[in-house]
């Protein structure tokens, strides 16, 4: 097999951490996680979207690493020799392998299957903290190259390409983009598997199959991002929602030997997500992104066995328990249903609308609620409007400013100062191709599903006065609702505004009307609205959850006796 040599920016710079060499004690303290295997030259140790068994440490040999371009090209990785290890950070979760693992000769090797994986980087903490760093960079790499993940063709600038790009991106999956005006491949493949013009854009599996414009489930499903879930197993934990309130809790839940599953209908990270750069977070002075943020926090809760189900959409919560020490049931979109003995709800809250008509029907097509790299690129060098006054419309206005000709600020108020942390302030009133208009609401949207937003109408509430540009790209940063209508008919109690009650009725602090059910982060009534506040909760009610479950338990012991 023939490969060409790969270089990424991240394997340029950092290839020994990435591929560093195992020295021979190294490899004593790793065999008790391991089982030793033999393979012949040309014997395919992984492949490039199967479930790979594990990380494969080299014990004698050469074991060739390749990944593929999308135009069926190999592109040579690397080539581990004796101390060498593979994998990359799916393997925590035993995730199909994003790239081509091929014995080059006799190869004998050690297999850590993922749950013995996790276990070694908990047990062997300065070893496991040199495994960590390099699986964490290798997928780095991968996603710089584009390799293992699925092929999206379509033009670049089409609303349906912005959307399958964003889902990838938001869950660290990689994936190359082919545009058919520059590409005679993707011209030629768009003639063979999509007539019509409404079946764009493709997107070629890695399995080899190919999807029509689809929705992210089925995206999802295709690159296997969905095969971690055990629907009959009964969990600890079920965490619904991947914001930092509810990664918080995988982690400290999972590190206490808590059985823990996290469910989200998007992406891991939620609304702080998408944000892209959080300043006044505890312990990064210099500031970190949203998604890094998150991305760190759910390699972490993988890392401590928690299962990720995501996409998936928690649609009902049956409280009922015919017996005391029965599960709850969790329903989820697509009839499917997961058991735990206790659910956190930590759902956030959804992005509020202005009252413009069509508006929810050019979402994804001019319309955003966070401003990432690929909205950035799409709307490069024009000018947009940002709608909003709080600390994220703040940071998305700084962050677009980088690379658009204008960002026109509107804002409800009078002003910033009672809604946004005085440093963003400061540094908006600097910046010279950000406008700021205040007393001022979006009164219309003028465009069409297929050309996206064509303009814009802004009216001053105090004056009357209106202005119409031709803008093309809104960003909506307009406060959220609580995320809370899947839980109507389980007896969990509101507060007038929607948020979940905790902490009534001799209940835990975090601990909702219904027993065992917990409401962390945004969606609680109450919280702080902050990153760190969020984070805090998420830690704290794991040990609400160690005393309910203590609770509970010693409560039917007794009455048994």
């Amino acid at each position: 097999m023939s490969a060409e040599p790969y270089n990424s920016p991240t394997l340029g710079a950092r290839r020994a951490q990435m591929f560093p060499v195992l020295a021979d004690e190294e490899i004593a303290r790793l065999r008790r996680f391991g089982a030793p295997r033999r393979y012949a030259d040309g014997e395919c140790l992984f492949e490039t979207g199967k479930t790979s068994p594990g990380m494969f440490v080299v014990l004698s040999g050469t074991l060739r690493i390749t990944g593929r371009d999308g135009h069926g090209h190999d592109l040579l990785i690397a080539e581990l020799s004796a101390g060498g290890f593979s994998g990359e950070i799916g393997q925590l979760s035993g995730r199909r392998a994003l790239a081509d693992g091929v014995a080059a000769g006799a190869v004998e090797a050690l297999l850590v299957v993922p749950e013995q994986l996790r276990a070694l980087l908990v047990a062997e903490a300065d070893l496991g903290e040199e495994i960590m760093r390099a699986l964490i960079l290798r997928r780095v790499g991968l996603i710089e190259m584009g390799a293992g993940g699925p092929v999206l063709i379509g033009a670049p600038s089409s609303p349906d390409m912005a959307r399958l790009r964003s889902f990838l991106t938001r869950n660290g999956i990689p994936h190359l983009v082919f545009d058919p005006a520059s590409d005679p491949d993707a011209h030629a493949f768009i003639e063979r598997y999509a007539p019509k013009p409404e079946d764009m854009p493709l997107v070629a599996c890695p399995d080899g199959s190919v999807l029509r414009n689809p929705a992210e489930n089925e995206l999802a499903r295709c690159i296997g991002m969905l095969d971690a879930a055990e629907a009959e197993r009964v969990h600890d934990v079920a965490v619904v929602g991947a914001g930092p309130a509810g990664l918080a809790t995988a982690v400290y839940a999972a590190s206490e030997g808590l059985s823990v599953l996290v469910i989200d209908a998007r992406a891991f990270g939620g609304q702080a997500g998408a944000s892209a750069r959080i300043e006044n977070y505890l312990g990064f002075p210099t500031g970190i992104s949203g998604q890094a943020l998150a991305g760190r926090a759910y390699t972490q809760a993988q890392k401590f066995g928690a299962r990720m189900l995501i996409p998936a959409e928690a649609v009902r919560l049956d409280c009922g328990r015919p017996e005391e020490r029965d599960p709850l049931a969790l329903e989820l979109a697509g009839a499917r249903s997961v058991r735990s003995r206790t659910v956190v709800i930590a759902t956030g809250a959804r992005y509020r609308r202005p009252d413009c008509a069509d508006l929810k029907a050019l979402e994804g097509r001019g319309v955003w609620y966070w401003a990432s790299s690929i909205e950035a690129k799409t709307c490069a060098g024009q000018e947009v409007a940002l709608v909003g006054g709080g600390n994220s419309a703040g940071q998305a206005a700084v962050f677009l400013a980088g690379h658009v000709a204008k960002v026109w600020m509107l804002v409800r108020g009078p002003g910033l100062a009672a809604s946004m942390s005085r440093y963003l302030i400061d540094r908006i009133a600097a910046i010279p191709n950000i406008e700021l208009r205040t007393r001022t609401e979006i009164v219309a949207l003028e465009g069409s599903r297929e050309s996206g937003v064509e303009s814009l109408r802004w009216r001053h509430r105090d004056s009357g006065a209106e202005e119409t540009r031709a803008i093309r790209n809104v960003f909506l940063f307009l406060g959220a609702d609580p995320a809370t209508e899947w839980l109507k008919d389980c007896g969990v109690a509101f507060d007038d505004k929607g948020f979940v009650r905790t902490g009534a009725g001799g209940r835990l602090p975090l601990e909702t009307s219904v027993p065992g059910v917990f409401a962390i982060g945004d969606v609680r009534s109450g919280s702080v609205k902050r990153v760190g506040g969020a984070i805090g909760e998420g830690a704290a009610v794991v040990a609400e959850i160690h005393a309910f479950l203590a609770r509970e338990y010693a409560g039917v012991e007794a009455r048994a006796a």
